[in-house]
């Protein structure tokens, strides 16, 4: 059976493979930039202290991980009702994996700084998935 062709000559738009795991990866840079920018600003020009200012950061970056995978990676249509509930969980789940995985790398002998990029190469492929099989699908 054969897929009906797209009204006035469009197609779908949305990206497919490699092309949308590179769309996920350039949304969760742009969300770390906003992240680090707040945090910086926060401690440094407004004097709050390093722990709040980065929880308010990651929030904000938290927002807008959600929205442009929401809207420009994954393209759902989705009701946030839905999706909201499950990014949250997805983003805790995410944390703690993180925070495990750097503990044990850390741990066996593995630079800090090095653990921290093993870890984020993990959750970020981990997190991928989940997006769009469970949370955007």
């Amino acid at each position: 059976m054969n897929k009906p062709a797209a009204p006035s000559g469009l197609s779908d738009v949305r990206p497919r493979g490699g092309a949308q795991f590179l769309k996920f990866a350039a949304v969760g840079a742009t969300a770390t930039c906003l992240h680090y920018t707040i945090y910086l600003v926060l401690v440094m020009q407004l004097g709050v202290k390093p722990g709040l200012a980065a929880a308010i950061g990651a929030s904000f970056g938290a927002c807008v991980v959600y929205l442009l995978n929401r809207r420009y990676t994954f393209a759902t249509q989705r009701a946030h009702r839905e999706t909201i509930p499950r990014f949250v969980a997805l983003s805790v789940l995410g944390a703690l994996l993180n925070g495990a995985i750097v503990g044990w790398l850390s741990g066996i002998g593995l630079h800090f700084l090095l653990a921290q990029v093993v870890a984020t190469v993990f959750v970020l492929f981990i997190n991928y998935f989940v997006s769009k099989k469970w949370i955007y699908r």
